[in-house]
Order: structure tokens, then sequence, then C-alpha cells
């Protein structure tokens, strides 16, 4: 909103050119988030504690999370509230990719939403149920897949694009929304069974989000897509608005959420945030390189995967406790020197992401 009104007094005013720049607005998103998030923040804080929606902690976990009950929780409402705020301040509202990032991230928060209060509001500890948030999961993730695919305006939007290579990319055709489908419901599952310690999810969040800002710009800009050999995508820049708010929402978050937690995320920010990352990825066309980036949360997914596996075969457990977080507090590691790794990990992960950029 603010894009428009700056952009129309640049008629008269060519000061208010410079809010043209994408870069400005990337920047513009950040801050506007992270003011939010710390204006908000503590007033939410108090209305969940006021209404006692706090967390409950599973008996057979680490000890050490007892302390944790009746900490507020579905904080992550807070970060979607910013992110939403500022996109639609700051962003090209005109743009598709925008829209469809906002529907998807607005949908899979809903789920969560509707999950946690079922768990913590009604007092069912099931939530809204397994089968009921896989389907639910699947309608949002299939919608979006839908649209970009009927919206695509080039073959290159509906490629799989293998980094590393410079010219190898892949047609999916029809199953682009099949590919589509799992990397959205698969990234909002991994954020949430990432999201079991005090900042282990919203940090890496925030660093993934990050990277795929720059890959948004660089993809939505024609001279920068030429030299370093990625495919150019018209509007995918604009994505780079709802990246920069997804950082300063995610850092203003992590404020309150670093440990020890005055607040938790919830199924509702997680849930959100995870299809967040799935979806821009489509966008941008780097969905292997949140896999590589998003490392961290894969090894979250597949250690939960191998644990019931493994139980179901053979009644013995790989993980002293899955998620992986677990098995390591359960070896004595204290919760912040997990959460810090885990950070240091995806650092590092992520700069192999970017650097995929160069390496073709």
């Amino acid at each position: 909103m603010l894009f428009y009104l700056f952009k129309k007094l640049a008629h008269d005013i060519s000061f208010f050119n410079v809010f043209r720049y994408l870069t400005l607005r990337g920047i513009l998103g950040v801050l506007t988030a992270l003011g939010i998030s710390f204006i908000v923040g503590p007033f939410m804080i108090r209305k969940l504690s006021q209404y006692q929606i706090g967390q409950t902690v599973r008996s057979d976990g680490p000890q050490t999370h007892l302390t944790k009950a009746g900490t507020p929780t579905m904080g992550g409402a807070l970060i979607l509230v910013a992110v939403f705020i500022t996109t639609l301040l700051w962003a090209d509202l005109t743009n598709r990719f925008v829209w469809v990032v906002l529907f998807t991230t607005f949908a899979f928060g809903a789920i969560g939403w509707a999950d946690d209060y079922k768990k913590l509001v009604s007092k069912n500890p099931r939530g809204i149920g397994a089968k009921a948030k896989y389907f639910w999961q699947s309608v949002a993730g299939l919608g979006a897949a839908l649209f970009l695919y009927f919206t695509a305006r080039s073959p290159v939007e509906i490629e799989l694009i293998v980094p590393f290579f410079k010219h190898v990319a892949i047609n999916m055709g029809p199953w682009f929304i099949l590919l589509t489908y799992f990397v959205i419901v698969g990234s909002s599952n991994a954020v949430n069974l990432t999201d079991g310690l005090d900042g282990l999810a919203v940090m890496p969040t925030v660093m993934v989000a990050g990277a795929l800002g720059i890959f948004a710009y660089v993809t939505g800009h024609y001279q920068f897509s030429q030299y370093l050999g990625i495919p150019y995508i018209a509007g995918a820049g604009e994505v780079l608005v709802f990246c920069s708010a997804l950082v300063g929402a995610g850092l203003g978050f992590l404020w309150f959420n670093t440990y020890p937690a005055m607040v938790f995320m919830g199924d509702v920010g997680a849930l959100g945030l995870g299809a967040a990352l799935g979806v821009i990825a489509v966008v941008v066309h780097q969905e292997i390189v949140l896999f590589i980036m998003g490392g961290v949360f894969v090894m979250e997914t597949v250690s939960v995967m191998l644990q019931v596996v493994s139980f179901k075969l053979t009644g013995r457990r790989i993980f002293r406790m899955a998620p992986l977080h677990h098995h390591f507090e359960l070896k004595g590691w204290p919760e912040p020197r997990v959460i810090v790794r885990f950070w240091i990990i995806t650092l590092i992960l992520v700069l192999m992401g970017l650097a995929t950029l160069k390496i073709r």
C-alpha cells in the first residue's frame, strides 16, 4: 500500500522514486516486520498468558522440558501478522507470486491455528487429528500448485532446475503440480517437526528465507539471471519483499523465543513458515537447493521416519528419541548447545546453497 502511495507521489516529487527500488523495499521489509514484532510481541504474550494458552509437555520427553509446561504458545501468529502487514505495505500487489505466497502461508497457518486451538483451548490432545490436518494441507498445497501451473507464462516456469549444472533443466509438464505439492507440504511438516527447542526452528527459517530472497532477486532480474546462468522469471523478484518480511518477523519473534523462551511458535507458526519456504523455493525454481539449505529440517524429518520404520520392523529404536534434537538432549547435550550447533549447520548449508549461483 505504501508502495502505491509513494509511486503516485513520485510523479510530483522525484525523491519518492527511491521506493521503486526492490532492494530498498527489501530492507524496509526487514525493519518494518521487526518493528511490528517488537511492538505487538509483549501484548500478544500477555494475552496468551491471560487466556492460559500454554504449552503442554510430553511426559516421556527430556526431563528438562517439564519446566516449559504452561509457557504461552501459538506465538507464531505474531510472525504471520508481521509478515502479512509488511508485505501488504511494501510489495507490488499486482504480482501473482506475492499472492500465491501469501495465500499458502495463510492457509497452512490457519490449519496450524485450528490444530493448536483444539489442543490448547478445547483440551483435545489430538488436535484436529492427523488425517484432517494432512487433508487440509493437501488441499492448500494442491491449490497453490495448480495456480502456479496454470498461470505459468513460459515453459521455464514449470522446469526443475538442477544446481551445479548450467544447462540442466527438466521440463516437468503436469508433474510440476505433484512436485510443488510435495515441496510445500513436505517443508511445512519438516519445520513443524524441528520446532521442539527454543529458537531451533525459527533461526534456520530466517537464514533460509534470507537466502531464498537473494535467489528471488536475481531470478527476477534479467541481467543478473543471464550472468549467473539461471532462468529469468519475470516478477519473481517481488518475492524478495516477502522473504525480507519473514526475516524481520522471524528475528523479532526470536527476541522472545530465545532460550529460555517466553513464548513458543506452535503449529500456527511452524506449518505456515514451512509452507512459505516451500512455495518460495518453487517460485524461484530452487527446490533442490531448498533441500540443501534446509538440511536441518531434512535431518529432523528423516530421523522421525527412520525411528518409526525401525521400531515397526524390528521393535528397536535407532535414536534415543526422535526428532533428532531430542536424541542429542538425551545424550547429555544442554539445550542451548543443540540449538546453536544446529544453527551453525544451517549457516554452512545456506552458504553451500548460495554457492550454487556461481558453481555451474
